[in-house]
């Protein structure tokens, strides 16, 4: 089967790679639709974090179950489902308590591969997502806002939830990624009053603004939180989304929370040090990880892609096929494209 492969920092590429079975029970064997660049693949792809060469690519994708293990009862060959990257078991403690991005039964190594005709899931029976009907009872934007569900909508609701977004908030969404973006939807869904994106690029702003930001600061820095202190009287914001992972971006965050206030972190930490100083003594709360994307998909999520609620699709700006994967990564990693779709199999 063709699938995705990391070759070096820069370069990906497609491959003949051997197709999936099922190893045990509770796997099935999904035939991937569609699947995605996300934020994070950037970080080896610009080779600042480190990758296995010849290891396969992507985590986030829709498909159809072609094969399921004895074990799996919930799904079944033929269900058209969100496939995500989190693997979550549904019995764990993690799990239980709504955190399937640290299920303590995920297989090492089973977040990959996604970017393929062909992909081996595992915990299947409660992990993947079965979305009503087949796909082509939907539109492509429709589709497409599915695909979101595997990751970037979740992870973005997951930093609104982390953050402990209301009713009334104001709340802050530091970064205009495709996670920053949904970010904006999450504050927005979650009932934030004010929602100030903190973005640069005039496209971002634009859709930022489509999906609900009230206010753009373009600033950085210390800019940034001057810029934003005015904007609130010198109270700070009442929750902030951390959706970018540097150093700047969660320092600044800390410095825009108003007391007593949580920011929600689910940008890719790079850069280890964080003062936690200014926690103690405001009484500011810092969480977040991988998202509960089963969990939120479940609960919330797809009933408001399915009830037009909320539109995450508009985050794909560019689309491509499995053989023009590079180009894919390449729109990304220049900017060209918010988030790059690839397209593996039509409907």
């Amino acid at each position: 089967m063709k699938a995705g492969m990391f070759v070096e920092p820069g370069k990906v590429t497609v491959t003949d790679a051997p197709m999936p079975v099922i190893k045990k029970p509770t796997d099935a064997v999904i035939r991937i639709l569609r699947a995605c660049v996300c934020g994070s693949d950037l970080w080896w792809f610009r080779g600042i974090s480190k990758r296995e060469k010849g290891s396969l690519t992507g985590h986030e994708a829709i498909g159809i179950v072609e094969e399921v293990g004895s074990e799996v009862t919930h799904v079944r060959p033929g269900d058209f489902v969100i496939v995500p990257f989190t693997h979550g078991c549904g019995k764990c403690a993690a799990c239980r308590a709504g955190f399937d991005g640290n299920c303590m039964n995920q297989e090492s190594g089973g977040n990959a591969g996604y970017q393929g005709e062909y992909l081996r899931f595992t915990n299947a029976d409660w992990a993947l997502i079965k979305i009503p009907g087949k796909p082509s009872d939907y539109c492509n934007e429709t589709l497409n806002s599915l695909l979101a569900l595997s990751d970037v909508m979740a992870t973005g609701y997951h930093a609104a939830a982390s953050a402990e977004v209301k009713e009334g908030d104001t709340t802050v969404v530091m970064g205009d990624g495709a996670v920053g973006l949904c970010g904006v939807i999450s504050a927005k869904l979650r009932g934030a009053e004010r929602i100030i994106a903190m973005s640069r690029h005039g496209d971002r702003q634009r859709l930022a603004r489509q999906f609900g930001a009230t206010d753009i600061v373009p600033e950085r820095g210390e800019d940034a939180v001057k810029r934003v202190m005015d904007m609130t009287d010198g109270d700070g914001a009442d929750s902030v989304l951390e959706c970018v992972g540097t150093q700047e971006s969660t320092a600044t965050a800390l410095q825009i929370v108003r007391p007593g206030a949580v920011v929600g972190r689910v940008g890719v930490p790079h850069g280890k040090e964080i003062d936690t100083t200014k926690l103690f003594w405001n009484n500011i709360g810092l969480r977040g990880g991988a998202a509960s994307v089963t969990t939120y998909d479940k609960d919330i999520l797809l009933k408001a892609v399915l009830d037009g609620r909320i539109e995450p699709c508009r985050v794909f700006t560019q689309r491509f096929d499995l053989d023009h994967i590079q180009q894919a990564y390449e729109a990304m990693d220049q900017r060209e494209a918010i988030k790059s779709l690839i397209i593996v199999s039509e409907v």
